[in-house]
């Protein structure tokens, strides 16, 4: 009799390389390498942590299979296009991988775990609106026309970052404020294959960058080097940093069901960013600045943003207009001469008391985004600011991530 197993396998076709079932895994079942995220059969132990994460579905794959003929990670590697589900002839019995077909109590296991913010992903806030998501594939993308590219760094910064506007024209491509989408760089990999989906968040509110037209804007930093400061041209930033007004572009998705901002009256917002991860805190802020124009009672709004100097900020000049009574503004600087290095975290610090009130506030939602480097001394001054303020961060931190008030993007 032979042994089924029910295998679980990454679609390298709508897969976006985003990392995120690589560092959800528990027990380090997932890896990659230029091409493909594989999933290695033998220690996967289908506990479904992966699943939430993924903002393509590509990781909620499965294939059954004869357990002594499981797709090894080398074949993995290969695949262009997930295998078709083989027949299964002979008769089966259930083996340790799974079960020999669905159930319905696996089926309801698999939902569950899509939907219920597993994984160290949080749902999203109670009152966030309905996401739509892979509403345009790499198959059928949507074509955007960049209607303006527009440099947010001082000329002699040392990064080039842009606000890039995309008109969708009578494409249909409803995001809302911390949504992302995929980017389709023309030209071909090392390996002869078209370049993989790069992924950026949206910087404008979910009416569009300029209200009632169909467009949308990201903030994009040109990528001339690697994490190790050795020389690399990044393809899909250096592409749209490059863009020039009237340029057709390939867009996919849109991605993201989490980091969504709520929408129910009295709601805080606590922002902490740094270089494009303001993209989001972006979004999220106009969509309230334009509520707040209009005449609505809003809750709180707190902003923690850090870069070298001031002409390194996106968004500088803009953020510094925004009135007190409508944004509390933090801006750390780490490289201005004559002054001390000072980063969010020590703002967080020196700000302590405020920010351990917004969280004791129900209606409070953080959200971090920027470089992951960043994550541990925000954390440490969480920790901190909790402590000196009668609070308990480590005790704090998951009942925020169950309740959807806690969102880490980082990269």
């Amino acid at each position: 009799m032979t042994t089924i197993m029910r295998q679980h396998l990454i679609d390298p076709e709508i897969c976006i390389r985003c990392n995120t079932c690589e560092e959800t895994c528990p027990v380090d079942a997932i890896s990659h390498d230029s091409r493909n995220y594989v999933i290695d059969a033998a220690k996967c132990k289908l506990c479904y942590n992966c699943i939430s994460p993924c903002p393509t579905g590509a990781i909620d794959s499965w294939r059954n299979m004869p357990a002594d003929q499981a797709y090894p990670t080398a074949e993995q590697l290969l695949w262009d296009t997930l295998p078709g589900q083989i027949a299964l002839d002979a008769p089966a019995e259930v083996g340790a991988g799974g079960t020999a077909s669905e159930t319905p109590a696996d089926v309801e296991r698999i939902a569950a775990a899509s939907t219920a913010g597993q994984g160290g992903a949080a749902p999203p806030p109670w009152s966030a609106a309905h996401p739509y998501i892979n509403l345009y594939g790499i198959h059928n993308p949507a074509v955007a026309t960049v209607s303006g590219n527009f440099q947010l760094t001082a000329e002699d910064a040392s990064s080039d970052i842009r606000h890039i506007v995309l008109d969708f024209g009578n494409a249909s491509f409803p995001v809302l404020e911390g949504q992302t989408i995929g980017i389709l760089a023309p030209g071909l990999d090392a390996n002869g294959k078209p370049h993989h989906v790069r992924l950026y968040s949206v910087a404008s509110p979910r009416d569009g960058e300029r209200p009632k037209y169909n467009n949308l804007s990201l903030t994009v930093k040109r990528v001339t080097e690697d994490h190790d400061g050795k020389p690399a041209r990044g393809i899909g930033s250096n592409y749209l940093c490059d863009l020039k007004k009237g340029d057709k572009v390939n867009v996919v998705g849109p991605y993201g069901t989490s980091f969504l901002m709520p929408n129910h009256p009295g709601s805080n917002l606590l922002m902490i960013c740094t270089g494009t991860g303001s993209a989001p805190m972006r979004a999220m802020t106009e969509r309230r600045r334009r509520k707040f124009s209009a005449g609505e009672s809003l809750g709180k709004q707190m902003l923690f943003f850090g870069a070298r100097s001031p002409g390194e900020l996106p968004y500088f000049g803009p953020l510094t207009k925004l009135p007190r009574e409508f944004i509390d503004m933090n801006l750390a600087f780490s490289r201005v001469p004559g002054e001390p290095k000072r980063y969010v975290q020590d703002l967080l610090r020196e700000r302590g008391g405020d920010v351990a009130r917004l969280l004791r506030d129900e209606n409070t939602y953080v959200y971090l985004c920027g470089l992951k480097g960043m994550e541990q001394g925000v954390e440490e001054a969480f920790t901190e600011a909790c402590r000196a303020n009668g609070l308990d961060w480590q005790a704090l931190r998951p009942q925020l991530l169950l309740q959807g008030r806690y969102h880490v993007e980082t990269y």
